[in-house]
Order: C-alpha cells, then structure tokens, then sequence
C-alpha cells in the first residue's frame, strides 16, 4: 500500500475569497515503512498572506517572491500523488484548496488521481472523543518529539502527521511474521538438533506485564474498530 501523508500552508482560509497555496510538503509511506520519497515545494501566490496566518507560517511575500508558480509544478505533483492514498489532517480544508489551485490551472480535482483520502482529525475525534486533536496534541499523547514545530511547516507537519497516523493505527502490522521454512527434510532434522541442544531459559510474563498486554489490545481494539486480530484468535 502506498500512501501520502500531506500537508499545505496557504495566505488565509479560504480559498473562494482568492486565498492559495505557499507550500506543500508529502510523505511517502509504503507498507507503512517511510521510503524518504518526500515532495517539498514553496510557491509564490501572487497576493500578500493573512496577517494571522503569516504568524502561524511566517513565509514573507519577499521569501516566496522568486519561487515557482503552483500551474509550474501541478504536473509534477500530480505524478507524485497519482495513485495513493492521502492521508490529511483536517483533509476538507486541504482538498479545498488544492481543487481551487487544480481548476485554476485547467486540471481535474485531486480526487480524481489518487485512490482516496483518510482524514486524521476525524479519526483522532473517534478515538479521542472531547480531547484535543490538534497535531501539537496528538504529538503529546503519542509521545512523538515536535520541538522542532516553532512554526507551521508543511514538510515537518507532514512527517509529525506520519508518526501520528502510525500510532492511530498500530498494533496490525506487527501481528505478521514471515518465516523461512527449511527447505529439505536434512534442514528440518539440523534445525531440530540444533533447538534440542539449547537449555532454554522460559521467562513467564508478570501480572503488571499481563495487564499491560491487555490494555494494549483493548486500543488496538478500539483503534481498528474491532479488528484486532489476537482479540480474535483468543475468542476463536
């Protein structure tokens, strides 16, 4: 599975009222392993940012004034978005505004070019129901260092995001293992000897351990929506 975490940076709110993109940044996950095949872009609006979101990004009109406009780079972000799954935080307001930059350009809707958005705001809202989702919040609770975030930066939001949106979602993944079977029944009776001659030393789990399993499984349970596949196999 290939999926993009993105994130935008705009002059403003809204995009009706001629507010646009100033940067783009996407991370590339595939099989939920990061690949380091990130996209990173600054664009110049052509317009002065909102004096409150100048302070939340704090890119000037005179840093973004030699930087290319989005329709110079719409292709090139279109093939790197092209077929994956986005992941987005608040993705109503992102897909808004890449649709607006999109049909200004005379190209069709994101949605079109990948295989579906994900919107981590509303999944963190099911699992942490009348908390803070924010992405500073959601860095906290997961315990993912966001030091670095002194300002909005689509790249470093993006890669936060990444991290989040494993946590969200852990736990199935790593329930997978893949074992190389022994070819020949020789290898078989090798792998055997060599088990028996080990004094295995078998360690029990303690009941603060026991109990920590359990609350592991009970938020994979909860995060999956009940698809925790141990949860399934102890009721099978």
């Amino acid at each position: 599975m290939r999926q993009i975490i993105l994130d935008t940076e705009t002059t403003g709110l809204e995009p009706e009222r001629g507010h646009r993109i100033i940067e783009i940044g996407g991370v590339e996950l595939v099989n939920r392993q990061f690949t380091g095949n990130d996209f990173h872009r600054y664009f110049n609006p052509g317009r002065e940012s909102d004096g409150a979101a100048l302070e939340v990004h704090g890119l000037t009109t005179e840093f973004l004034s030699d930087k290319p406009k989005f329709e110079d780079v719409a292709a090139e972000l279109l093939d790197y978005l092209a077929g994956a799954e986005l992941i987005i935080h608040n993705a109503a307001f992102d897909v808004a505004f890449l649709n607006y930059e999109l049909d200004r350009c005379q190209r069709r809707p994101v949605m079109e070019c990948c295989a579906g958005v994900v919107d981590t705001l509303r999944m963190a809202k099911d699992l942490h129901p009348g908390k803070r989702n924010g992405l500073d919040a959601l860095c906290e609770r997961y315990q993912i260092d966001n030091s670095a975030r002194t300002l909005h930066s689509a790249l470093l939001d993006a890669r936060l995001l990444a991290e989040v949106y494993l946590c969200m979602t852990r736990g199935q993944e790593s329930l997978v293992m893949e074992v190389d079977l022994p070819a020949t029944a020789a290898a078989v009776a090798e792998a055997a000897a060599a088990v028996g001659a080990l004094d295995l030393v078998i360690v029990r789990a303690t009941d603060d351990e026991l109990a920590q399993h359990a609350a592991l499984l009970e938020d994979i349970q909860r995060a999956s929506k009940g698809a925790c596949l141990w949860r399934k196999l102890e009721n099978a």
